[in-house]
């Protein structure tokens, strides 16, 4: 077993880099069609075989909604490295009453976090009276049953706002990549967001959901976010992870990477 670099979220001590889970549970960005095919391929077995891969290498923490796929494959991965993944759940819904059956569930499953999804997060706040609406009764669940509590939002006034208001939120997700994918202002004011909160902020979506390359989407995520912040990042196969865990291990240590190994086809022949 080898480490990697941590940071700390309260009592809990995280590696920087996070399993995301949506090349996992069949949400691509991409189509229906790859969405389908993932779910058909990815069980609970398969996911654990990428998850240790991770887990060797240091990595324990792994971000999904709640659901028994999950469950297994974490517990998988614990008997067969030894190595127990910290789970931070997002669960989701409309108000606060159901959202409420989703947070029980994560204690149940063992979730050492729990994030309220961006859509409940997102369509709860409004921002000009500077409120999410509920917030408090849901911080106040989730410490009850012993995790800690933080959000999964896609807007970066949530961050302000919470911070601002002194909400016991004690880390957040946002979406930060080289492209802008998904973010919903420009990239340099994602990261004066990041970088202005005091507090952990898990960063997805670094590669864009497949769209950028790794070496070029790491490096502009980890150079441009704080040293306790951490990066989130799904893959498919035991080489995808091994390579993503390379690239932000010399990323976070050196400031930069490796040259990867090249892909290479005919067309690129007069290159050589």
């Amino acid at each position: 077993m080898s480490s990697f670099p941590t940071t700390q979220i309260e009592d809990l001590e995280l590696s920087r880099l996070i399993i995301g889970t949506n090349w996992f549970m069949g949400y691509s960005h991409f189509s229906s069609a790859k969405d389908k095919w993932i779910k058909q391929y990815m069980t609970p077995e398969r996911i654990a075989e990428v998850m240790c891969v991770f887990a060797r290498n240091g990595v324990n923490a792994v971000m999904s909604m709640q659901n028994p796929t999950m469950k297994e494959a974490i517990r998988i991965v614990r008997e067969e490295t030894g190595v127990e993944m910290h789970w931070i759940c997002t669960p989701s819904g409309e108000h606060v009453d159901d959202l409420m059956p989703g947070i029980e569930e994560s204690a149940e499953y063992g979730a050492r976090i729990c994030m309220p999804h961006q859509h409940w997060t997102d369509g709860n706040m409004l921002v000009n009276d500077r409120v999410i609406v509920g917030l408090e009764k849901v911080t106040e669940r989730i410490r009850s049953l012993g995790m800690i509590p933080g959000l999964s939002t896609h807007r970066p006034e949530t961050v302000v706002l919470c911070d601002k208001a002194g909400y016991d939120v004690a880390t957040y997700i946002q979406i930060y990549n080289a492209i802008g994918f998904l973010c919903q202002v420009e990239t340099d004011w994602v990261a004066r967001i990041i970088n202005g909160t005091p507090k952990p902020v898990m960063c997805i979506k670094p590669l864009a959901a497949g769209r950028i390359l790794p070496p070029t989407g790491f490096s502009f995520v980890l150079n441009s976010i704080k040293p306790t912040d951490m990066v989130c990042v799904g893959t498919m196969s035991t080489f995808e992870a091994e390579e993503d865990i390379r690239i932000c291990r010399e990323i976070i240590e050196k400031g930069a990477a490796a040259p990867n190994e090249f892909t290479f086809s005919r067309s690129k022949s007069a290159l050589l």
